[in-house]
């Protein structure tokens, strides 16, 4: 779990690097689209029927179109924040999916300690945001999509919890988000007028290598994996990890500015993590 973290964590990293010659949304749509026929051969060898007919398609398609308009906030805001502010942003979504879950899916009441956490979170979110906000970076508008994209995260799982998809296998569920976000994130990338790919070397393929094959569909089957073996709550609160592990991945990689402020942000918000996800 440790190790997906930091992978998850890296990802805006790598989509970074290769900005010049790759445009910001293009690769998130160049990832699922890898991810969509990763999942479809999987899905054949281990002769799981996503084409069955169980009710799930509108829910599906909703899933989808939340999670590519995420994806959208979250590459073509990277063009406006730091990877590592983005990371800490994104992160948000845990804290922000505890609070949807308490008001739409019965059995899903937050505790005292959890109401903490997302306390303590919030309260990293604003001390993030008015850093950014008034440091003279003029990252406001990436942490602003950063922010979103948290959003439309939480909203796909409370809609995947609350909905038919409660049913449905993980791997159906992936499939329903990737097909749909490749379609929408090609189309997204045409109506932003972006270049698109405009060089192909080592780097590239790495780097599209690692988002699409390592992140979008490895390291979530093997999260999937680890939900069949282990308490899923114990699990979580190890995801505290990510946006930590994304902001030294942009200060260690990318030479990113690492302000005391924001460190201590990070640090608020990676508790309300952790505080969300611990046992009731």
């Amino acid at each position: 779990m440790v190790l997906l973290t930091a992978l998850w964590g890296f990802q805006q990293v790598t989509i970074k690097l290769i900005a010049a010659d790759v445009s910001l949304v293009m690769q998130a749509a160049i990832r699922s689209l890898v991810a969509t026929a990763l999942v479809l051969l999987w899905s054949y060898f281990k002769k799981y029927n996503l084409f069955e007919r169980d009710g799930t398609l509108v829910a599906g398609v909703a899933a989808g179109l939340l999670f590519a308009f995420e994806f959208v906030f979250i590459y073509g805001g990277l063009a406006h924040t730091n990877a590592s502010r983005m990371s800490v942003f994104v992160y948000l979504a845990p804290p922000l999916t505890a609070l949807g879950l308490h008001f739409f899916v019965a059995g899903e009441r937050l505790g005292a300690l959890q109401w903490g956490g997302v306390l303590v979170a919030f309260a990293g979110l604003v001390l993030a945001f008015s850093e950014g906000f008034f440091s003279g970076i003029n990252t406001w508008v990436g942490d602003l999509c950063g922010l979103v994209a948290a959003f439309l995260w939480a909203s796909t799982t409370v809609l995947i919890r609350a909905t038919s998809l409660a049913r449905a296998s993980a791997t159906k569920t992936l499939a329903y988000q990737l097909a749909v976000s490749a379609v929408v994130l090609l189309l997204a990338s045409f109506l932003l007028g972006e270049k698109g790919v405009t060089a192909v070397n080592g780097l590239v393929l790495a780097s599209l290598a690692y988002q699409g094959v390592i992140v979008a569909f490895a390291s979530y089957l093997a999260w999937f994996w680890l939900l069949t073996r282990y308490l899923a709550a114990r699990l979580s609160v190890l995801s505290f990890l990510t946006p930590l592990f994304g902001m030294l991945s942009g200060v260690v990689f990318l030479s990113e500015p690492l302000s005391a402020y924001f460190a201590l942000a990070a640090l608020l918000i990676a508790a309300g993590i952790a505080l969300v996800n611990l046992r009731r």
